[in-house]
Order: C-alpha cells, then structure tokens, then sequence
C-alpha cells in the first residue's frame, strides 16, 4: 500500500512538471505593423485611414521572385536595388511591388531579407501636392529640398523605421525605411542617402 502510494506521488510529480514545462514555452512573437503615418489623402479630398500592407515586413519578398503589378512609374523608376545598402539585388531587377497603394499616384516598395530579418525601403508620390506625415522628429536641408522626417527606431509597439517627406518633382515624395538588422546604419541615415538620390534623380 505504501508503494502504490509513493508511486501516485511520483506520477501526480512528474504530470505537473510536464504542465509547467508545456505552459512555459516560448510563443513565436507576431510580426509587427507599422500604421502608415502619411496623409491618405486622395484625388477626391477623402481621407483613408487603412494601415499600410507596404510597411508590415511579414508581406516583403525575394526580390529576383517577387511580383511587380504594373508597368514601373516614372518617380519609381528612378530608385534601383543598388540605391540600397542591403545586399543582393541586381540595379536592373524591377521593385517587389508596384502600384500597391491607390491613395497616391505612384507608389512603390523593395523588401528582401537580410539573416532572416525583413529590410526594406517604400516610396509613394503624389502631384501637385505635398505629402505630410502626422508629427515630425526634425527637419533637415538636403540640396534646397527641406526633408522632414520621423524617427520611430526606439518605438516598442513598431519595427525600427523611418519616415520622410519631401517637395518633389511639384508634388511630394514620401520614404519609409523599416530594418531592424542593425547592419546598415540608423534607419534615418538610410533614408537621407535614399532621399539625396532621388533629389539628384529629379529633373533626370
């Protein structure tokens, strides 16, 4: 009898270790959602508060395989892979999408994964009208262009990201840099250089 007793004791033991151990295992994190922080508004004056599938990294691609939609636009079409710091991409390969964001007449994202980790750089143009974003970090003077931007890198709830935008071409341009590797500088930096290319890029 003192046996079969000892014996439950040791099973009741070793089924509650298994619970704890079952209970405490580690859950994959859900990726992280940028919230587009640009106006949306539209040819008709409305305003889209929708989120913005372009900064969600989980969406991105390889860019050798990824679909474009469309016929690449003209503001687009002077970005190229070798723009970017990220390795890999080939200046003649098209962006991972074209034409993703309606509220905007040109828009256009390249994302690919460095080490696992999902990088990756959008633009969107709008004519005849500036591009805003809901609140600033700071300002910089970039070629007589003045570039406002938005520093969410220290953010908890968002990917490290950047946000700019820019008169262009007589309307507005807007950037978003999102990279969380840490291997090519601050998302702002990277987002300035890509910002001084285009301002060369603009009357070409």
């Amino acid at each position: 009898m003192r046996r079969l007793v000892l014996l439950l004791a040791v099973l009741v033991l070793a089924s509650g270790c298994a619970r704890a151990t079952v209970e405490g295992s580690p859950v994959a994190q859900k990726p992280l959602d940028v919230t587009s922080p640009f106006d949306q508004e539209g040819q008709d004056g409305s305003t889209d508060p929708s989120t913005d599938p372009s900064t969600d990294p989980s969406a991105s691609e390889d860019p050798e395989t990824s679909p474009v939609d469309g016929e690449i636009t003209p503001v687009c079409a002077k970005l190229k892979w070798t723009d970017l710091p990220y390795p890999g991409g080939k200046a003649e390969t098209p962006p991972t999408q074209i034409n993703y964001d309606s509220t905007f007449e040109e828009s256009c994202r390249w994302t690919t994964k460095v080490d696992d980790v999902e990088v990756g750089v959008s633009l969107r143009y709008r004519e005849a009208k500036q591009i805003t974003i809901e609140r600033t970090t700071g300002e910089w003077d970039v070629k007589e262009h003045k570039v406002a931007y938005l520093d969410r890198s220290d953010e908890p709830d968002v990917e490290p990201s950047c946000v700019l935008t820019l008169p262009y071409s007589g309307g507005g341009l807007g950037i978003i840099i999102i990279d969380s590797s840490g291997k090519f500088g601050s998302v702002c930096d990277q987002g300035r250089k890509i910002a001084e290319v285009m301002i060369d890029r603009e009357t070409a």
